[in-house]
């Protein structure tokens, strides 16, 4: 009997994709919403800027009364008003009169431009007086910034889908912005499997290893947003993949994600236990083959990794990510990807994709290169931690020569 044929990466991450429901909205303060993603168009309460203002520590002047201004011929002004950062102040300019004023301050009506300190004889220390203006602005409008030149009230600044970082909080503070419409974050179990494992730190005997991939894949749904709400470990024996769904369900979990027993072995205790609400298949990949997936009746969505640390972080990347950021309405559930030359030849997987583990070589600004991080085995945790991006690999390519030019997937 022959066997089935592997399954395309992205025919696997569409039936995931299908499955997914995006989770319900939540109205954040700006300072709560950090890291979120958004699920509502915001739009500017204010200008910006807010109004007229100076973009230089100087006086406000009437364009015509310095246009001619040089140092062989400075002309003189006398000043009439202070206007420091959030005064209300709007005087009046005569003819041959000028404001002192600071950056960020409003400029005044009659302003049309600003001479910067440096531009006159006496600068600050003889900013209140008489002044002689030494250079001319370049223009009308000189130094003044307009009003909403950047956006106006109602105008859209950022769309639903993307992810609130601090430049985009403060974008939003600027327009006014005090609360904004979010996804909640997904709620997440991770369940490690497998009899031989115990937590790090405990002493080993034979046979036994120490427990990591709860580690890392509770790190990486947190980095995408997620909520762990529990992580733990069951063995090789008896029904603890069903117990700990159950566990999850009583939390609130939105996805369960195993890792280990999924593949071919006798003891693969997620295979063998959860077959009436999971699908197991192979993937054309490279780590990462054995691939389990399905929901529960209440639509939990359950993911079933492989067991080797660097298969179940490029199962992470090529399938969890994406699903934990289109729970969250995220207009972007893709990884950044540059080309890079390889810095070595390379062995790749006949028929499947390969995600190669790599560091970037940064020594040469213009030419970063593409280094391999591990041996390529899917067991080398080690070597994982030294890894900034994942080389893609096409499955039709039979080699990887050094430069050659290769897709590389950044996740740091």
């Amino acid at each position: 009997m022959s066997a089935a044929p592997l399954v395309l990466i992205a025919e696997h991450l569409a039936t995931v994709l299908a499955a997914v429901t995006p989770v319900t909205t939540e109205t954040r303060s700006l300072s709560t919403a950090r890291g979120r993603i958004l699920r509502q168009d915001v739009r500017a309460a204010v200008d910006i800027p807010v109004f007229d203002n100076s973009a230089m520590d100087g006086f406000a002047v009437r364009f015509e009364d310095v246009a001619a201004a040089s140092e062989h011929s400075p002309v003189l002004l006398r000043v009439v008003a202070d206007l420091p950062a959030g005064t209300d102040v709007d005087p009046p300019l005569a003819p041959g009169e000028a404001a002192r004023i600071m950056t960020g301050s409003p400029s005044p009506t009659a302003a049309t431009a600003v001479v910067p300190f440096e531009d006159t004889i006496g600068g600050l220390d003889d900013s209140l007086g008489e002044i002689a203006v030494l250079r001319a602005p370049r223009a009308p409008g000189a130094h003044i910034r307009r009003q909403g030149e950047d956006l106006v009230a109602g105008d859209v600044i950022l769309t639903a889908g993307v992810r609130l970082g601090a430049l985009q909080t403060a974008a939003l503070a600027a327009a006014g912005v005090a609360a904004v419409v979010v996804a909640r974050p997904p709620r997440v179990a991770v369940i490690s499997t497998g009899s031989e494992l115990v937590p790090p730190g405990t002493a080993l005997r034979r046979g036994q290893i120490p427990e990591s991939n709860s580690e890392l894949l509770a790190a990486l749904a947190a980095e995408a947003g997620a909520e762990v709400v529990l992580r733990t470990s069951v063995p090789d024996e008896g029904d603890g993949p069903r117990q700990a769904i159950a566990e999850a369900e009583m939390l609130g979990a939105d996805v369960v994600i195993f890792s280990g027993g999924v593949s071919a072995g006798a003891y693969e205790v997620v295979k063998n236990t959860l077959g009436d609400v999971m699908a197991f298949t192979k993937v054309r990949m490279q780590p990462g083959k054995p691939q389990g997936f399905g929901r529960t009746a209440s639509g939990v969505v359950l993911f079933g990794l492989p067991g080797n640390p660097v298969s179940a972080a490029v199962s992470f990347e090529a399938f969890v990510r994406p699903a934990l950021l289109a729970l969250q309405g995220a207009a972007d559930i893709h990884r950044p990807v540059i080309s890079l030359a390889a810095a070595v030849s390379w062995r790749t997987p006949p028929g499947r994709t390969q995600y190669l583990p790599v560091l970037i070589d940064r020594s040469l600004p213009r030419a970063w290169r593409a280094v391999p991080a591990t041996a390529g085995g899917s067991h080398l945790a080690g070597g994982l931690g030294r890894a900034e991006a994942y080389a893609v690999i096409p499955a039709e390519v039979d080699a990887v020569e050094a430069d050659d030019l290769v897709d590389v997937m950044l996740i740091s």
